[in-house]
């Protein structure tokens, strides 16, 4: 239909027709493209262009020269989860805090020097609260720009933006990378596999009740989504404790104590190369205690970051629940007393509050993943 439509026009217009989208809507309604100028054409080139775009698994847009996005195809809203977005919007909008002046100043030089094609290639970043950071590799090269015959008008240049989405391969790489880190301080501890997936849903479940209270404005899909992830980092330092300290059965000697509160600096400097804090923050701080009697730094209260926070609960929450060697599994209601009772001393007594409702969820998270 669409193809028939363009062959039509074509012979009416041998290419040499303005196509106003204010007045001659053709192939697509005014929300499909809006000009940041009244003036602003576009020709059956341009609308060609804009058909072959439409669905393709690629995202796109269409950008002025100010980097004003004036259409965009189904595969770039979908980025978006398809949030209300009036056009034009520029490309800020969109990827800011990442595009900063500097980033820009970049942007503009590459589209209008020559050296580079008028085009210009690099990464950038989106992050807003309701859906995880996008991470693409964008790539803007002008189109069409020149003069219509017999007609005193340039037509504005303008710029195919294609976005090469990255967010998944990001995130399944830093997962495999996690994925072997875990099963090597697994070789080196007593803890379970089920133990660490259980750390990761206690934390998302707990953190998930955070969500849009204004006092968690950190808390966003990506924060959710980390946790999960990170949360069952948490000892990954112990990598470089002794096993004899590790596999001692009872109790530790002052001496083999103080070796053992090194883990936590020890995992934070193994995750700090990872470019969200929040697994180093995990590491280093989830046996920090609300009273400041906790390890390796004795911070306390909100000098704790909230991840570590979270993780404190859930470890403690767990290690109640397990058989230990010196130690048989306490129940659910023992297990709550014994953490409810420590509100406001080792842990955060606002997230106990939050904890306390939500306990059943932690009580079927572990009969769901309990060790067989």
């Amino acid at each position: 239909m669409i193809d028939d439509d363009l062959e039509e026009l074509e012979e009416i217009s041998d290419y040499n027709s303005i196509v106003d989208l204010k007045t001659e809507n053709t192939l697509f309604s005014d929300s499909d493209f809006s000009s940041s100028d009244e003036n602003y054409i576009i020709t059956l080139p341009h609308l060609k262009l804009m058909t072959n775009l439409e669905y393709s698994q690629i995202p796109a847009v269409i950008l002025d020269p100010k980097l004003n996005i004036l259409w965009q195809n189904s595969s770039y809203k979908d980025l978006f989860l398809q949030e209300k977005r009036d056009l034009p919007i520029n490309l800020v909008f969109d990827f800011s805090p990442y595009l900063t002046p500097e980033k820009l100043g970049i942007i503009y030089k590459n589209i209008t020097d020559e050296k580079t094609g008028f085009s210009y290639k690099g990464r950038v970043e989106s992050k807003h609260r309701k859906r995880s950071r996008i991470i693409a590799n964008l790539i803007l090269t002008p189109y069409f720009t020149q003069k219509i015959p017999n007609i005193n008008i340039d037509i504005p240049p303008i710029y195919v933006g294609l976005f090469d989405n990255l967010t998944k391969e990001n995130r399944d790489f830093f997962e495999g990378t996690f994925s072997t880190l875990l099963e090597a301080s697994k070789l080196k501890d007593n803890d379970t596999g089920n133990h660490i997936k259980r750390i990761g849903e206690y934390s998302r479940v707990l953190a998930e009740q955070l969500f849009d209270k204004p006092a968690y404005y950190e808390v966003n899909t990506d924060f959710i989504e980390n946790i999960f992830i990170f949360a069952p980092m948490h000892d990954v330092g112990k990598i470089g404790t002794p096993d004899y300290i590790l596999t001692k059965p009872g109790y530790l000697t002052k001496e083999e104590w103080i070796i053992m509160k090194e883990h936590p600096k020890s995992g934070a400097l193994i995750l700090s190369a990872y470019q969200d804090p929040m697994a180093a923050h995990i590491a280093n701080f989830h046996h920090e205690k609300w009273n400041g009697n906790g390890y390796p730094y004795g911070f306390s209260g909100l000098l704790i970051p909230l991840a570590a926070r979270i993780v404190a609960i859930a470890d403690v929450y767990d290690a109640l629940r397990m058989k230990r060697s010196y130690k048989e599994p306490f129940t659910h209601k023992k297990a709550m007393e014994i953490i409810t009772k420590d509100s406001g001393s080792h842990f955060d007594p606002d997230l106990i509050e939050i904890f306390v409702k939500i306990n059943s969820e932690f009580d079927t998270i572990y009969k769901k993943l309990k060790d067989s």
